[in-house]
């Protein structure tokens, strides 16, 4: 590990030099990949430079030992438990920094949610996981933006897509792919009975045109009216745009927006995320063992999560985490639930990688 990290170090100072080289100044595209790459590396070095320091304290404080002044030793011996403790530390981080990168972290997501079992009750779920989405992204300063949906009219959704964009928006997201259940007593249920619904969430990496290329002659696009319940997705013009992907039998529709084009553009990126998704997939089979080790990157028909409003609790249950915290999480305070499971995912990284 310690040789690999010496390799980083003096790769990282190779790239300091080049970054201040009048030459790459002319070289914008070399210049953004150095940056990124600087970027990248920089947690690492940084870490790896706080281990150095801590063994250096270590080395320090065992030497101060020797002293004859008692004060001294004792203030060498706090020095070598602070310098031990440091050492731990940083050595478990550095583990965790140099775990194989997912390459789409960075990106913004795609995210898809649609009702399941349960009727309207699910459609009303689908609405308020979608809000709780929202908030999230707001309280993370990413950007959301609707790219299609299916209203009922009690202010349910039947099912939604939106962006969120905001640089490193999947490696938080990703985690959120899979069934999500509710249990609540209806407001239209009279005799006051718990039901249960679902809805599913698919999270998808925002793909550029450059990650998938769409042959023109495998798509067939159709303009239409909106229509719907009222509201942001409805107009009253021929602005309504429908994809049919002929290899897949994907189908978008996208109406959001009052102009043709806008709405064109946003069915194409839902599409190119859909491809790609469907390309991660076929990998992700092909590598069956690494993908039972991961969290929340599995099977889509996983139920992952269970909100109980009665008892006010949610539980994820890949990590078997309950929090009693309801409210709050509705209202988009997910971040204790996504450490938690990125934590675990780490730990079961670790684990497979020490095997």
């Amino acid at each position: 590990m310690f040789d690999k990290l010496e390799d980083i170090l003096l790769r990282y100072e190779e790239i300091q030099e080049e970054l201040n080289s009048p030459e790459l100044a002319n070289d914008q595209e070399r210049y953004r990949k150095r940056m990124k790459e600087y970027s990248d590396l920089t947690p690492l070095v940084e870490k790896y430079q706080e281990y150095k320091a801590a063994k250096q304290t270590i080395e320090d404080s065992l030497s101060m030992l020797e002293e004859p002044d008692e004060e001294m030793r004792e203030l060498a011996k706090e020095e070598l438990a602070a310098g031990k403790e440091t050492l731990a530390a940083c050595e478990q981080q550095l583990k965790i920094l140099l775990l194989p990168k997912d390459p789409n972290d960075d990106k913004s997501v795609i995210v898809e949610i649609r009702a399941g079992a349960g009727g309207d009750e699910a459609a009303l779920f689908a609405a308020e996981i979608y809000r709780m989405y929202v908030h999230y992204a707001e309280g993370k300063h990413w950007k959301t933006e609707l790219l299609e949906c299916e209203e009922i009219g009690i202010g349910g959704m039947k099912s939604v897509s939106f962006m969120i964009n905001g640089t490193g928006a999947y490696s938080m997201m990703k985690y959120e792919s899979g069934v999500h259940r509710v249990q609540r007593v209806p407001e239209t249920e009279s005799g006051g009975r718990i039901h249960t619904s679902t809805i599913t969430v698919a999270v998808m990496p925002e793909a550029e045109e450059v990650d998938i290329e769409i042959n023109e002659k495998d798509i067939r696009i159709d303009v239409m009216r909106a229509s719907g319940n009222g509201g942001q997705c409805v107009n009253t013009t021929d602005s309504a745009v429908r994809l049919t992907h002929y290899p897949t039998g994907i189908v978008i529709y996208s109406q959001t927006e009052k102009s043709q084009l806008q709405n064109k553009e946003k069915a194409f990126a839902l599409l190119r995320a859909k491809l790609y998704d469907l390309e991660q997939q076929k990998q992700h089979d092909a590598e069956a063992e690494a993908r039972r080790s991961q969290i929340g990157t599995g099977d889509r028909s996983e139920k992952i999560r269970t909100y109980n409003f009665p008892q006010g609790r949610v539980t994820d249950h890949r990590i078997k985490l309950t929090l009693y915290k309801i409210d709050e999480i509705m209202n988009g305070n997910i971040q204790e639930i996504l450490d938690a499971l990125i934590a675990a995912d780490q730990a079961a990284k670790l684990s497979n990688m020490q095997e």
